[in-house]
């Protein structure tokens, strides 16, 4: 009993010591052991989410999670809720959303195949373990909210759907201007997540692990036409101002891609005076970095061949070509690349 006892005790010292997200890991582990011991399916995991951060929409919430690889999902009794249908988990849960779109599809409505869809939930196991729960993609219900707007506009819904149609209006509204993944990936901190992966992304693109040989990559043009907008002498063989070197990473490295500049400054090494030990152009890829800047060089070049003075350059620079924040606002696909705008 003594052993026993003082197993109990250890077994507690440790799970105090555990982190949160130890202790849900290891809860997620087991249930997916014991799913798999018994022979059955094992549900996908959900990454992040947490039943006290729902999906939010006006007084209507949803608890929502994306999944290990990526997909948003919309909890099943949180979805029926949401539109105003009564709770119900499981295969007597879809039902319910099935029998709905059967119904409205009898009465001509189109009802974009949501009878199957709902038919077939993602079984999936909540971030904090437990057991599993039934989902949908989070895309099933601006296409739900379309097809409940639409019947109400045909004057197919009686009086007690009628309001699924009004709930169906406030969702639509919420999700009609941001998207309903963008809220999703809010709600969950997804977002923060998706960001660091599109910055990280698009640096491996434009920022290169070697450093590149020194070539001549700035154009006389590029020099000449800063002394002109700012009315001084050209001698090019005299030195430069120190603030060109400012305005340079203002005017060419700040508006290449998201957080370029800033890699491009952490992977180059300073001198004792705290100038740069190499040109920040000799870390930009060959593939992609290179190019990109060749490219916006030659804008920028024509921009200020056409500008009267230097003001009016910088105005019209901030207009064409604004710099990149390190903040992403949008989801990249893999294979992005900046272009000029």
């Amino acid at each position: 009993m003594a052993v026993k006892n003082k197993q109990s005790k250890g077994g507690e010292a440790r799970a105090s010591s555990l982190t949160a997200k130890q202790r849900s890991d290891i809860a997620r582990l087991g249930a997916l052991t014991k799913w798999a011991n018994e022979g059955k399916s094992v549900p996908l995991l959900a990454a992040y989410g947490a039943a006290d951060r729902p999906l939010a929409i006006g007084n209507i919430e949803i608890p929502c999670y994306v999944l290990a690889d990526g997909t948003r999902v919309l909890a099943q009794r949180g979805l029926q809720s949401g539109i105003g249908l009564s709770e119900g988990g499981g295969k007597s849960g879809a039902r319910k959303i099935v029998e709905l779109m059967e119904r409205l599809a009898e009465k001509g409505i189109d009802v974009k195949g949501l009878a199957a869809r709902a038919n077939s939930p993602i079984r999936f196991i909540p971030p904090h373990g437990g057991n599993p729960a039934d989902g949908y993609e989070a895309t099933i219900l601006p296409d739900l909210c379309a097809v409940l707007i639409d019947a109400q506009q045909q004057g197919v819904l009686d009086r007690r759907l009628a309001r699924l149609a009004q709930r169906a209006a406030v969702l639509q509204h919420g999700f009609a201007t941001v998207g309903i993944i963008a809220l999703v990936d809010e709600a969950t901190g997804y977002q923060d997540i998706r960001q660091r992966d599109a910055l990280a992304k698009i640096l491996e693109k434009f920022v290169a692990k070697e450093l590149r040989p020194w070539i001549s990559t700035f154009p006389s043009q590029f020099y000449e036409q800063i002394y002109r907008l700012n009315n001084w002498s050209y001698d090019a063989g005299s030195g430069r101002p120190g603030v060109i070197g400012h305005w340079t990473n203002n005017i060419v490295y700040k508006r290449l891609a998201p957080g370029v500049w800033n890699e491009l400054n952490r992977l180059t090494p300073r001198n004792d005076k705290g100038r740069l030990k190499h040109k920040l152009f000799q870390r930009l890829t060959e593939q992609v970095g290179h190019p990109k800047l060749k490219e916006h060089l030659a804008a920028v070049v024509m921009l200020m061949k056409y500008s009267d003075n230097w003001q009016v350059f910088m105005a019209r620079l901030d207009k064409e070509f604004p710099q990149w924040g390190e903040t992403l606002m949008l989801p990249f696909p893999d294979d992005y690349v900046p272009i000029s705008k």
